[in-house]
């Protein structure tokens, strides 16, 4: 069912619409031998495979549908340092311990720039971000989480006074904000198919439409296709969400720690590009600091991305196009006469504490899953962890993997209807 709403919401995706796919890559057919099999084919599982090969290791990817089909072929494209929640970092480790977890996530963005430079991925990169408060209240909030990031992890965001924040934003709905040079914007699907095109260059087989039906541990772990089988020392488990959609038998374990959560995407018409850079400061991605936020950027082909309208039931809301051109306007009224001919949705994996959830199932499978909103920076991060840790160096890898993590209450059938009525009352503080 999950799979169906999908399905349904890439038929009108901006980004799907303004890439040109290469054919679709074969099933695998055959029985292999590799040291490294990784499920999946977004930014995470990508990530391993690249690091992996570059380390000299051989390497099978399997995808069940296509690279980049799900969340890493539909997000927002907003870069970001840091987690989608500092708490448990803070309040699970040790001062040093979360200063050093902090510092990968700002390392993941300076890996991020380095992959698109080293391999030249036309994704229009853009650097810049901005979070704005939309009341006084919510500012001193986001100015007292810039100050504890100076003084716990030396990161240093520029404050925007009210005074000030006509000058970053052509709109009225902000109070203050808060500015981040190190983060930023891009086309994911651009940066997800250039990241296979990377892997590829190093020798790593990707096969598309490839579900894995099975996996047998054991010191060589064997996973079988419909009409081929891999042999492996190691295995990345790199599907999130959809793991347990295509091949609910690998890890079912791990199916309670993480819930689909459905975001969705808008894009305008085309603006001049006076217009379009006149609306936004630096042409930076723009996130609200509410629980149920908005976030919003310019493209390089000058349209307003605007994305929310989170849903915590996977039931894509009504009028989708209708509703959330409706919020765009109220940000910026100005773009009245701009029509919306592009709107999708996917789902992204999130955690209880919305912190990243890595570890191992066995001590040669390794997962990666629980970006919860923040994987652009951080998968690929994750990638470049688990292939050091495989290769002997787990020290970062089994840092993050010390994070622990609760299931989502209710079990499989009322962890959806209990998540719903917890973020309604989160929108009710927002709304007052």
């Amino acid at each position: 069912m999950l799979l169906d709403k999908e399905a349904a919401l890439t038929e009108k995706s901006w980004y799907e619409a303004s890439v040109q796919r290469a054919p679709a890559l074969p099933p695998l057919q055959e029985r292999q031998q590799v040291d490294v099999c990784v499920v999946g084919g977004g930014y995470a599982g990508l990530a391993s495979a690249l690091h992996l090969a570059q380390r000299g290791y051989s390497v099978t990817l399997l995808e069940a549908r296509r690279v980049g089909w799900g969340a890493s072929g539909r997000n927002g494209g907003q870069a970001i340092v840091g987690y989608a929640s500092d708490d448990a970092i803070l309040q699970q480790f040790s001062g040093e311990d979360a200063r050093r977890a902090w510092m990968i996530s700002v390392e993941a963005m300076e890996l991020l720039r380095a992959t698109i430079a080293q391999y030249q991925i036309a994704c229009d990169y853009t650097p810049g971000y901005l979070s704005l408060a939309v009341n006084a209240k919510k500012a001193r909030r986001l100015f007292d989480w810039c100050d504890e990031l100076e003084r716990r992890f030396d990161y240093r965001m520029q404050k925007i006074p009210a005074q000030d924040v006509s000058q970053w934003i052509a709109s009225k709905r902000f109070h203050a904000g808060a500015y981040d040079p190190l983060s930023g914007h891009l086309h994911p699907l651009k940066y997800c198919l250039g990241l296979a095109q990377a892997a590829q260059q190093h020798g790593v087989k990707i096969y598309e439409n490839c579900a894995v039906n099975s996996m047998q541990q054991g010191q060589r772990v064997l996973l079988r296709t419909a009409q081929g089988e891999v042999s492996a020392s190691f295995v990345v488990l790199a599907g999130n969400v959809y793991l347990d959609q295509f091949s609910p038998a690998l890890a079912p374990g791990l199916q309670s720690r993480i819930m689909p959560v459905g975001t969705y995407i808008i894009a305008s018409e085309a603006m001049t590009q006076e217009r379009a850079d006149a609306l936004i400061a630096k042409r930076a991605a723009v996130c609200d600091t509410n629980f149920v936020l908005d976030y919003f950027r310019p493209t390089a082909d000058h349209r307003m991305l605007f994305g929310g309208r989170v849903s915590y039931s996977t039931a894509t809301p009504m009028n989708l196009a209708a509703s959330m051109r409706a919020r765009m306007l109220e940000v910026f009224p100005q773009l009245s006469d701009l029509q919306v001919p592009w709107a999708w949705g996917g789902f992204v994996d999130i955690t209880v504490n919305r912190a990243p959830d890595f570890g191992r199932l066995a001590p040669n499978i390794y997962y990666l899953q629980g970006f919860s909103g923040h994987g652009l920076a951080l998968s690929g991060m994750a990638g470049k962890l688990c292939a050091q840790a495989i290769a002997g160096q787990a020290e970062r890898f089994d840092l993050l993997a010390r994070i622990r993590h609760l299931p989502f209450p209710g079990g499989r059938m009322m962890r959806t209807p209990a998540l719903v009525l917890g973020m309604a009352w989160y929108r009710l503080l927002d709304l007052l």
